[in-house]
């Protein structure tokens, strides 16, 4: 049995694997922003299920719950930084709040929940991060641009870290799944306002998912099985790349990127 804390366990990625550890008899600390959102689960695994009020926008909260989940579970074995939400549009066409709010959520609450949790790790002497990415941390595509400045944010800060934290035992894994049939696509999704200038232009594509016209392909819960299994596996790999959207984008990214720099 082990134990997880897990941001943002309300919907998407994060529900299901909390849904999945607990049935299987993990222990799970789980945050979310809207009260009420996770009664269900306290309900029905009781001691088992530590629940904690928290939006990653706010850097001192983060430290408070992740201290206080750590005071009162002991160890934990496994941090998971899941909270976000994708921001779609061109670059004009999204306003400054929204930019500010994508890297506030994204990238600087990623930053800040790891950072709360790292003297915890080394004070037991080890464990897990693992933070979700996307195949949007490796690969760029137009209409997405301020979601990509958050996504590559993490994966070098990750990617970094992963260095500076091997020494005390502490595994770092990104996980880069491409589409899954979860909510981001739906209330999560968040975008701009269209302009017409850049109706069909490849900054329109994003548009479709947020119309419903595109097909999510993966499965929420594959994919969150995958998650919870790599953190069996030794050494923790660096990337878990997710569904054949993903490393199909993710490939054609890196061949187009190293054409470039031979040539």
């Amino acid at each position: 049995m082990k134990t997880w804390f897990i941001t943002g366990i309300s919907s998407g990625f994060g529900r299901e694997m909390a849904s999945q550890l607990l049935e299987r008899g993990d222990r799970v600390a789980g945050t979310v922003r809207r009260a009420g959102s996770a009664d269900d689960l306290r309900e029905k695994y009781g001691d088992q299920f530590w629940l904690g009020h928290l939006d990653v926008t706010d850097q001192p909260k983060v430290r408070e719950v992740v201290d206080a989940a750590f005071a009162e579970l002991g160890r934990i074995d496994v941090v998971v930084s899941n909270a976000g939400y994708g921001l779609f549009g061109a670059a004009e066409e999204v306003s400054d709040e929204q930019v500010r709010h994508q890297i506030d959520t994204n990238l600087l609450g990623s930053i800040q929940t790891v950072r709360a949790a790292l003297p915890h790790l080394r004070a037991q002497g080890g464990g897990r991060l693992i933070q979700l990415s996307s195949v949007a941390g490796l690969a760029a595509f137009p209409g997405a641009s301020i979601y990509h400045a958050s996504k590559w944010g993490v994966e070098g800060f990750m990617e970094a870290l992963a260095g500076e934290v091997a020494p005390f035992g502490i595994g770092v894994t990104l996980v880069e799944p491409g589409g899954a049939r979860t909510e981001f696509a739906g209330g999560s999704l968040r975008g701009g306002t269209p302009m017409s200038a850049y109706d069909n232009t490849p900054a329109a594509f994003v548009r479709g998912l947020q119309d419903g016209s595109i097909e999510i392909p993966g499965d929420p819960a594959e994919y969150a099985a995958r998650v919870i299994g790599s953190a069996e596996v030794e050494p923790a790999p660096l990337r878990v790349v997710l569904g054949e959207d993903s490393y199909a984008g993710v490939t054609a990214a890196l061949r187009a990127r190293l054409a470039q720099l031979e040539a």
